[in-house]
């Protein structure tokens, strides 16, 4: 039996973000994800007048705003957000993001582990696994 840390990793492919497939989401906001087997980085384009969705899940969230001028809202507290803002959203906390200027934010979200309901944004990655 061969040990799980002999075994032969692909060489890392090289990303840009701009190249990476898109999710639609729902009108006014799409994702892609690029990440590892237990890590997930998230983009999210949030367009100006895009629906408010507060929500909450299980999982830490770690927030930075790359593009964009917006109101990130975690637990009831608005952050006033531009590029290079960083917000924590803790596991079971209510948060959603306000789109406040005229431009789409582009946001990174990363979790780790990777949360099920993102791991389909990883699809395009997997062939350069183990496996």
């Amino acid at each position: 039996m061969t040990d799980e840390s002999e075994m032969p990793v692909r060489a890392p492919t090289l990303y840009n973000w701009q190249d990476i497939p898109r999710e639609y989401v729902r009108p006014g906001i799409e994702r892609a994800g690029l990440g590892g087997e237990g890590v997930v980085c998230q983009f999210g384009w949030v367009e100006p007048g895009a629906a408010l969705r507060p929500h909450k899940h299980d999982h830490e969230q770690i927030v930075m705003i790359l593009e964009g001028d917006c109101i990130y809202h975690v637990g009831g507290v608005p952050h006033q957000c531009t590029r290079g803002s960083f917000v924590r959203v803790p596991p079971h906390t209510e948060h959603y993001i306000e789109v406040t200027g005229t431009e789409t934010v582009l946001n990174l979200d990363i979790f780790a582990p990777v949360p099920p309901e993102y791991a389909h944004l990883l699809d395009h990655q997997r062939p350069e696994w183990r496996g």
